[in-house]
């Protein structure tokens, strides 16, 4: 996907930002606090798509958790960094100024709708929630406005859908409801954690669409947590690699997908089918380590094919060009050039 540069200020500064897990001792392993997100730096442009991906486990979510201020305090807790939404750090709001922001500016799509959505309440007074809070509008107007969300998200007989509680739907069906929660007050910057998840192709590519027309409309930008690459090479202008709470690799989408740098980034493409292709597919050994079990030096170490002798020193994020940066003593030469 190829856009404009914006050479304005970011809509999302994300700059160092940590966020470390407390362990207790007793049970399995020794008390100690492990980052699950680790000095991580990224910006999100108006009208741009970020795609953070990696596999489960790497510090995608808690990432996202951490900027809108929702990891549960404790175990977890932001410990550096900023995140700057047009030049507010969200991290040092009160809880009332978050509120404030959340939903009405900055959307989010969970990825777990059955546990997002309230049990106890019809889905359509879920959606209208937030329109009659952060838009001042009567019931009337924004149930009307919640039956116009389900509609533009693809659910049939949207009227009735929204008389109906969340365990009358369809998993597909919960993950439009949280779609249409997001959408509904038209924010200028959408979080979206896996928001095609359990939706079949069809219904995949109206969402995205969706999403896309938010982003014509308003300029929005979006930050596009997943592991499904296919979706990244249609939709984002820049992608982010997390492994183990890094950022390992950064690149415009184009660029990382020609010719990746990091060699977990390699191995995240060398493990997708690829349409018309006959060709063994080559899954990354081994698993991402627990916060509390990381690997001396780089993190990837003990899964890399071309680990070496240095790599038992943890490598900084390398800058390879305006664009791109990668986290790997391969690239240091690279980086030596520029400077």
């Amino acid at each position: 996907m190829q856009h404009e540069k914006d050479t304005g200020e970011p809509i999302l500064d994300i700059r160092g930002l940590t966020t470390a897990f407390a362990r207790q001792s007793g049970g399995r392993g020794a008390a100690g606090v492990a980052r699950a997100v680790d000095t991580v730096s990224l910006r999100v442009r108006q009208g741009e798509t970020l795609a953070v991906v990696g596999e489960s486990g790497c510090g995608k979510t808690v990432l996202a958790l951490s900027v809108l201020g929702l990891i549960p305090d404790p175990p977890g807790r932001v410990i550096e960094g900023q995140a700057l939404y047009r030049g507010r750090d969200l991290l040092t709001m009160s809880e009332a100024e978050l509120q404030s922001v959340r939903g009405a500016h900055i959307g989010i799509i969970f990825q777990e709708p059955m546990t997002s959505l309230n049990p106890v309440f019809r889905v359509g007074e879920q959606i209208a929630e937030g329109y009659r809070l952060h838009k001042r509008a009567g019931r009337a107007e924004s149930a009307e406005r919640a039956v116009e969300m389900l509609a533009q998200v693809g659910i049939p007989n949207p009227s009735e859908r929204a008389q109906s509680y969340p365990h009358e739907l369809s998993g597909g069906m919960r993950q439009r409801v949280m779609i249409a929660m997001a959408l509904v007050c038209g924010p200028d910057l959408l979080f979206a954690d896996e928001p095609t998840t359990a939706l079949d192709v069809t219904i995949q590519a109206q969402i995205l669409d969706l999403m896309r027309d938010l982003q014509r409309q308003k300029g929005s930008g979006v930050v596009l947590i997943t592991h499904d690459l296919g979706v990244v090479a249609q939709n984002a202008h820049r992608v982010a690699g997390m492994y183990a709470g890094q950022v390992v690799e950064r690149a415009d989408a184009a660029e990382l997908f020609d010719a990746p740098r990091h060699p977990y980034t390699r191995g995240l493409l060398a493990s997708v089918p690829r349409l018309g292709e006959r060709r063994t597919l080559a899954p990354i050994p081994g698993m991402v380590p627990g916060i509390f079990d990381l690997p001396d030096g780089c993190r990837f170490r003990p899964r890399c094919a071309h680990a070496f002798e240095k790599c038992r020193i943890a490598p900084p994020l390398f800058t390879l060009s305006a664009t791109r940066a990668a986290r790997c003593w391969l690239c240091e030469k690279d980086a030596e050039g520029l400077a």
